[in-house]
């Protein structure tokens, strides 16, 4: 085995061939319209399956169809990749083959107002059952006011106030019998009762009593005495017989009021006779009727036993509104489970909400101002959520899994929940819970739930993940063909001829990032549909066609390119440095992608190395000042992990390198530019000029092999730009990793510069092949004797380095000197 200089195994690579510039064929994958085998999208049917979804439909038919605890499901995933629609889709199928969920309603509780009694009813029963409560309160309405005006309640009542009357007087007959016969009489005061003498019968005045003789008086005192003691006495009999007469007349009148609204309840409960808790409802709604009969007795229904003025119009448990029936679940028109989406996911949107009503000052509520959350609504089927909007909701996401895991809905206020509630309010009965839960989400947030909330996996155990691309085979084109007549015909566009939909295929794979993948997303087509058809209907065509479709991709990259324009225009006057020609030494253009908003566009970036005497370390300036990334950190690392593998392994690096993002004022991330860093330290390291026509992109490993990265299209484009603008000379071109050309979709006017032999794309492996081309000279590999070849890349590198490790040698001999860095080096 050959060894380098030092001693150490040196591998024997052969020199790496130059790589030939790629030709029009591997630039884009075109789609013929003649393949997809019709005319216009008019021939085409719906497509009978969800397209580029298995994974996900497979995931929703076991979450739709296993009904254990626990089993909601997490459709994640990018939004516009049709989440919903096919969750919907899935949902609405299913629900209709389940029963309808019964009818939900909230009564009065007599016995406790604050606590509203829920009731339950078959499915379409609540509507009927309200409208009967209502009729049998008018009916009640009519029916005491008649009985309490019969004759023979007016008889009965007489009969009992004259009984009162009778027994009245007959208390006072006593004492005032006595009371004459000594010359004694009682008046009426408004103090009540009072004993004076009396003389011919007229009352004696005090002064004509005074004068009385004192044996006399005396005598009438002692009589008076005696009366106000039997008075007192007969007095007291008074409230027992007030009672009495009181409970004679209230006997009465619940008799009466029961016998004028038995039949009329009796003949209610007749109808729901299969509902015992309805059954038990109206045996109250009979006690209370029969308790609060004066309720019926006015004109405006309302209590009779204090001021209107005084008490608000609501107050639950008073007037004719306690018999109201809340009905806050109306199926009567559903056929099947519901399905519902919550697009507001606030609390009282999902657990629902009490309203209050301003009165006279205050705020008042009962139990007819319940008003239903989205899990009422959906409960006996299915709620879809947004999960960002439930979690952003205050309380939303504690609630949500409380009623899940304890499987009913209680209805609380915010300020009940964080236990800052200082008045009262009702507490109606919590509805019992049967809802599957689906939540939309993308990835991130999915992850995030799994890893953050402990209860997250307990409650959601379908994991339905949606697709971003899926394969560009003939089948998969035709069915993606179905697929975009059944949008065209939903939203009512014109048809699209072959062409126009090969357009769309090519321009699904461009979005894909990879010409043998289509994209997925859903709303994104649609949008270039829509706009599709415009154009059309502006250029008069009938059918829209490839030209367009071309012209809606167009137009949109002209609404979002300002920021591009700019960029390229500062580039184009050499306020920002870019050269598209001649060479330079440690100087070489990078690129890199922008994204604004929904548009990415590529934009080149020079970017230099420096090399002086040092201590084997390759600065990021970027890094330095904290506009490096993580990921660009670690590419610049991996690049001193290279030279140390590949040169000089004998002999510690003493270099000192500095490399940087010219005229980067904002941060830098990712390691799609450590190979076009590493060329530019070769080059310096070298003293080799690089071509500055070519343009680089690819991340590199610590074994020089050359690694594929993102936005290899908009790379390639924009570098194109900027040599179009400056003239295209036949030399320019850029060095993409061989990985990327998969993933090549490139623009028409790409294409025709390099078919014409005015632009080049190379496919890159190694650094050796990269090196090579930008200088011009081979990179040269290890011979049988360790060394590079003299004169290659390499082998200038390694020479270099080497000088300066001699360097570094010779200046740590220096008497007082520590080994520190010397003066640049030419």
């Amino acid at each position: 085995m050959a060894k380098t200089p030092g001693g150490s195994p040196a591998a024997l690579t052969p020199a790496p061939l130059t790589p030939a510039p790629l030709t029009v064929d591997a630039l884009c994958q075109l789609c013929d319209p003649q393949s997809l085998g019709f005319k216009t999208t008019e021939e085409l049917e719906d497509p009978r399956r969800i397209i580029g979804q298995d994974r996900a439909v497979e995931a929703i038919r076991f979450g739709v169809g296993i009904t254990k605890e626990g089993y909601n499901m997490f459709a994640l995933g990018p939004s516009g990749t049709g989440k919903y629609s096919v969750i919907r889709q899935f949902l609405d199928t299913r629900a209709a083959h389940l029963p309808t969920p019964p009818d939900t309603c909230y009564v009065n509780n007599f016995a406790q107002p604050h606590r509203p009694n829920l009731i339950q009813l078959p499915a379409g029963r609540g509507a009927p059952f309200r409208k009967d409560m209502e009729q049998l309160v008018e009916l009640v309405g009519v029916a005491i006011p008649r009985a309490f005006e019969t004759e023979e309640f007016r008889d009965k009542r007489k009969e009992l106030e004259d009984r009162f009357s009778q027994a009245h007087d007959a208390i006072f007959q006593g004492v005032q019998e006595e009371a004459e016969a000594n010359s004694i009489a009682l008046v009426r005061a408004p103090a009540g009762v009072v004993l004076a003498p009396l003389r011919d019968g007229q009352v004696i005045p005090p002064e004509d009593f005074e004068k009385l003789p004192e044996e006399a008086k005396e005598r009438t005192r002692a009589i008076i005495e005696d009366l106000q003691e039997k008075l007192r006495a007969a007095l007291a009999e008074m409230p027992k017989l007030e009672r009495q007469i009181r409970e004679e007349v209230r006997a009465l009148n619940r008799g009466t009021t029961l016998f004028a609204v038995g039949h009329l309840i009796d003949d209610l409960k007749a109808s729901y006779q299969d509902l015992p808790k309805i059954q038990d409802y109206l045996d109250q709604v009979r006690d209370d009727i029969v308790e609060h009969a004066e309720d019926f007795l006015r004109p405006d229904g309302k209590p009779a036993e204090a001021p209107t003025a005084q008490l608000p119009e609501r107050s639950a448990g008073g007037g004719r509104d306690r018999y109201k029936v809340n009905l806050l679940v109306d199926n009567g028109a559903t056929s099947g489970a519901p399905v519902i989406y919550e697009d507001m996911p606030n609390l009282q949107s999902l657990i629902g909400r009490i309203e209050h009503i301003a009165q006279f000052g205050t705020l008042t509520t009962d139990y007819t101002l319940i008003q239903p959350g989205a899990l009422h609504r959906a409960n006996g089927g299915y709620l879809i959520l947004d999960a960002h909007k439930v979690l952003m909701a205050p309380f939303s996401w504690e609630e949500l899994k409380r009623a899940i895991k304890s499987r009913e809905i209680r209805i609380e206020s915010p300020e009940r929940i964080m236990s800052v509630a200082t008045t009262i309010t009702l507490e109606p009965e919590p509805t019992p819970l049967d809802v599957k839960i689906v939540l939309l989400g993308d990835r991130r947030l999915y992850y995030l739930l799994t890893q953050s909330d402990p209860e997250f996996g307990e409650l959601f155990k379908v994991e339905v993940d949606f697709e971003e691309t899926w394969e560009r085979s003939p089948e998969n084109m035709a069915l993606f063909s179905q697929f975009l007549a059944q949008v065209i015909r939903h939203q009512e566009l014109r048809p699209f001829d072959a062409g126009a939909v090969a357009r769309v295929i090519e321009q699904a794979a461009r979005m894909a990032g990879d010409s043998t993948k289509m994209t997925t997303h859903i709303r994104t087509l649609a949008d270039l549909l829509e706009e599709a058809d415009y154009w059309a209907g502006n250029n008069g065509n009938g059918v829209v066609t490839a030209a367009d479709v071309a012209r809606a991709l167009d137009a949109k990259i002209e609404r979002a390119d300002r920021i591009r324009d700019v960029s390229y225009e500062q580039i184009e006057d050499k306020t920002v440095l870019i050269e598209t020609s001649g060479e330079a030494v440690g100087q070489i253009n990078g690129l890199a992608v922008m994204q604004l908003g929904k548009f990415p566009f590529g934009r080149p970036t020079r970017i230099t190395a420096r090399v002086r005497l040092g201590r084997g370390q390759v600065v990021d300036i970027e890094r330095e000042v904290e506009l490096g990334g993580p990921l660009h950190s670690k590419g610049v690392l991996i690049l001193s992990a290279f030279l140390g593998a590949r040169y000089c392994q004998d002999t510690p690096l003493s270099l000192n390198a500095s490399l940087v993002f010219e005229q980067s004022y904002g941060g830098v991330d990712g390691d799609s530019a450590s190979s076009t860093e590493l060329y530019a330290l070769l080059s310096a390291l070298a003293e080799l000029p690089i071509k500055q026509s070519l343009a680089v992109t690819g991340s590199v490993n610590q074994h020089g092999r050359v690694q594929a990265i993102g936005g290899a299209n908009e790379k390639i484009e924009g570098f194109f730009d900027i040599c179009r603008m400056r003239g295209l000379n036949g030399e320019q071109g850029v060095l993409i990793p061989s990985a990327n050309v998969k993933h090549l979709m490139l623009r028409k006017d790409v294409i025709e510069a390099v078919g014409a032999g005015e632009f080049h794309i190379w496919p890159i492996d190694s650094i050796d092949q990269g090196i090579a081309l930008l200088t011009g000279r081979e990179a040269g590999a290890r011979g049988e004797d360790g060394t590079f070849p003299a004169g290659s890349v390499n082998g200038l590198v390694e020479a270099r380095l080497k000088a300066l490790a001699e360097a570094a040698r010779r200046f740590a001999r220096q008497p007082g000197d520590d080994g520190g860095a010397a003066a640049d080096q030419p």
